[in-house]
């Protein structure tokens, strides 16, 4: 899982939460907001555990919502091993990053956003598109 950050056609900017799976390179979730805590990461990977089951492990960064008290709380409660990514060796989670260019490339840069409504819609659609299509 990762993090990409964006705009509305306000400049008001957002933050969007990508989980994939790195067996079927299926987007679980794009969840996008303004503030996306640690708190809430935790909240989301609970959602998408009722729906898909406990992962064998999560990669991601050592970003500080994936650092937090939160999300190392929720990793031990639920048992689901964390590993952490070398520091500046995005290529040790190529799934998340190769994803997140192509949602950049396919969304991101081809869209203007009118509201953080309007960007959970288009995301939704896309998601949808890049799952089936």
């Amino acid at each position: 899982m990762d993090f990409v950050s964006d705009s509305s056609g306000a400049s008001r900017k957002f933050r969007i939460l990508a989980v994939i799976d790195d067996c079927t390179h299926e987007c679980l979730c794009l969840v996008a907001d303004t503030s996306l805590s640690g708190a809430r990461v935790a909240r989301e990977l609970s959602a998408l555990i009722r729906v898909y089951g406990k992962p064998g492990c999560i990669v991601s960064d050592n970003g500080t919502e994936f650092t937090s008290r939160a999300i190392l709380k929720w990793a031990d409660e639920n048992e689901v091993p964390w590993h952490y990514i070398d520091p500046g060796k995005p290529q040790q989670n190529a799934f998340i990053e190769s994803f997140n260019g192509s949602l950049r490339d396919e969304l991101l840069n081809e869209e203007i956003f009118d509201s953080l409504d309007d960007a959970r819609r288009k995301l939704a659609l896309w998601r949808y598109d890049y799952n089936t299509v």
